[in-house]
């Protein structure tokens, strides 16, 4: 069932603060491109930029750290791992607007369609509002991935990697498992593996979401 204008205005106003005068603008932010309309994708693109600027600003205003450091800050905080946590802490999943099909192949909670949308919505406060809104949104919700740890941020195939060489197993191994949904929207399964540690899989909407989902669920378990 499609949203309604008002129920995913009242929504966007509770998670971002803002009151889109826009209605059109904030349901193009939410919309997959399985819809065969105008998604997010634009959006996306504008949004990239202007959240990149945003952390770019308030780390060179708020940390004297030399150029290299400043940089990996940045790539850590905009890469889509975090971009998707911001949209799961938003409550993005929920309202994310693609065909039936393509939500029940588990899209809708991919890394890569969250962190997608979550650019696109900056750029929509940023159409709709301008800089001031998008600006103090980015400061607010992406200042919170620095205050849950920045752990939170690494790349989990790095992770996984660190461990298996620091304990001479060598590199892990990733296999694509299973392939399934159309082009527009596939969904792909993986195997991670580390010799002489049982496998663990993970699914995603591209090879190196699922990849990432998969280290994931290997580290929850060597961790344990």
């Amino acid at each position: 069932m499609m949203p309604s204008d008002d129920e995913l205005l009242a929504w966007a106003e509770a998670a971002t603060g803002h009151r889109f005068a826009d209605p059109a603008l904030l349901r193009r932010a939410l919309t997959h491109s399985s819809m065969g309309t105008e998604s997010y994708q634009r959006l996306e693109f504008l949004g990239d930029r202007v959240l990149g600027c945003a952390v770019a600003a308030w780390l060179y205003a708020g940390h004297g750290e030399a150029e290299g450091k400043l940089t990996a800050r940045l790539h850590a905080l905009v890469e889509g791992a975090a971009n998707a946590r911001v949209a799961r802490r938003l409550g993005v999943q929920a309202h994310v607007i693609m065909e039936r099909k393509a939500r029940a192949a588990g899209l809708a909670g991919s890394d890569n369609v969250l962190g997608d949308i979550a650019e696109a919505l900056v750029a929509a406060l940023f159409l709709d509002g301008g800089w001031a809104v998008a600006d103090a949104f980015v400061r607010r919700e992406w200042g919170r991935l620095i205050d849950e740890g920045v752990n939170l941020l690494v790349d989990p195939k790095s992770r996984l990697q660190e461990w298996a060489l620091k304990r001479r197993l060598g590199t892990p191994l990733y296999i694509v498992i299973d392939r399934q949904g159309p082009d527009h929207a596939p969904h792909f399964t993986v195997e991670a593996s580390v010799r002489g540690q049982p496998p663990a899989t993970g699914t995603g909407a591209s090879k190196q979401e699922a990849e990432k989902a998969a280290a994931c669920a290997l580290l929850e378990r060597l961790d344990a």
